[in-house]
């Protein structure tokens, strides 16, 4: 949380045209929020069904989806497309500590974020950090363009 997934997404929907935003926390919005395995799986199921729409639409090229995920997570995501034989690519957002303080402590729009949640999310930078099977971009001292055109760049590239 705080690394920049929302507006990077939605930069890259404006960026490329033709392109579905799925924010991820869309399909697990629940008041009050209930963070369990059912809600969980309820929410994979929705993005599955989101992607699956958007990829039949004909007025679709790219399908961005933006969410804080467990490898696990991308697994499940991805073998529920599997039958669609869309290419998918994996990019993981980081940043730094000092980074991440600066964006949490300027967001006066999303009500959640406070130090509970400041404090979990700091936690996971080391696990988002050190994935293997993504491409990691470090947006800690970068424009959110220039992210953006690197994640264009790993699209054009494979």
């Amino acid at each position: 949380m705080g690394v920049g997934k929302t507006t990077i997404g939605k930069g890259l929907c404006d960026k490329l045209g033709r392109t579905a935003f799925i924010d991820g926390d869309w399909c697990l919005d629940i008041h009050p929020f209930v963070g369990n395995k059912e809600t969980k799986n309820m929410a994979i199921d929705n993005i599955l069904h989101l992607v699956k729409n958007y990829y039949l639409c004909s007025e679709c090229d790219t399908i961005v989806l933006s969410w804080v995920m467990s490898e696990n997570t991308i697994s499940k995501i991805v073998s529920g497309l599997e039958n669609l034989h869309m290419e998918i690519f994996n990019v993981t957002l980081i940043c730094n500590e000092k980074a991440l303080r600066v964006r949490w402590e300027n967001d006066t729009i999303t009500e959640w974020r406070n130090n509970d949640e400041l404090k979990n999310s700091l936690e996971s930078l080391d696990d988002y950090s050190s994935r293997t099977k993504s491409n990691l971009i470090d947006t800690s001292n970068i424009s959110a363009d220039r992210v953006i055109g690197m994640i264009i760049e790993i699209v054009h590239t494979k």
